[in-house]
């Protein structure tokens, strides 16, 4: 593990994280302060499940997997965060311990940010309030989007909208036209979605053949988001 103290390489990447868009410069200078940049290697765990530390992470580089663990040690995936997003939202309720586990899917590198010194710092700048509160409701409405998804919408519809979560999920919760890189795999989604990986590879296949997908080594690229939001509320896909 390995620790660098660089204040203007932490606001740089503190600067591009959506939920800290309402903070002033002056105030991106005092999260560097208090920040540090922490690197870890794949397959790495950040923090576990229930642990107490509150920080909040914000990701520079890798990919970073979000993930419960039952009573037999069976890990199950529930959502990937990648460059720009944040995660540890604990932080928001000090004394409460973390509901799920964080690790590196590939080597990451994050700026952590000590949680008292960050709700101070929020109560110094309290324009940061109004941005942060959006972009956690933002998460959470995605969440229980998903929660409907799984009780009310077919198979497809269901891979197709998780697909777009996972996209929202990294920037501000809109789905725009620019492509979006997913740094996972097909194995990953079932896991995500307690699926086999045959049920998702066949209408990941069906979404590629729209032109909606394109497949790499490890990753999938939606072309155009807004497109397969549009395309999911069209097409007869039962």
């Amino acid at each position: 593990m390995v620790y660098n103290q660089g204040m203007t390489i932490a606001k740089n990447i503190l600067a591009d994280c959506p939920l800290l868009s309402g903070f002033p410069p002056e105030a991106l200078d005092e999260l560097a302060a208090i920040g540090r940049i922490r690197a870890f290697n794949a397959n790495e765990q950040i923090y576990e499940q229930g642990a107490m530390n509150t920080t909040l992470c914000v990701i520079a580089e890798g990919v970073v997997r979000i993930s419960s663990i039952n009573a037999e040690g069976r890990e199950a995936t529930l959502i990937m965060f990648s460059a720009g997003a944040w995660f540890g939202d604990a932080v928001f309720s000090p004394g409460v311990p973390r509901v799920y586990g964080a690790t590196a899917h590939e080597p990451v590198k994050l700026v952590e940010l000590p949680g008292e010194e960050f709700r101070a710092l929020m109560g110094r700048y309290p324009q940061s309030y109004p941005v942060a509160l959006d972009m956690v409701s933002r998460r959470l409405w995605a969440a229980m989007s998903i929660i409907e998804d799984d009780a009310l919408r077919n198979i497809p519809t269901r891979i197709g909208r998780r697909l777009l979560f996972l996209a929202q999920i990294q920037g501000t919760g809109e789905a725009g036209k620019d492509p979006v890189t997913l740094w996972i795999t097909r194995e990953h989604m079932a896991n995500m979605m307690g699926m086999t990986r045959q049920g998702v590879h066949k209408w990941i296949k069906a979404f590629e053949a729209e032109g909606l997908v394109e497949l790499g080594y490890g990753r999938m690229t939606l072309t155009n988001p807004a497109a397969l939001q549009a395309f999911l509320g069209r097409a007869d896909l039962g």
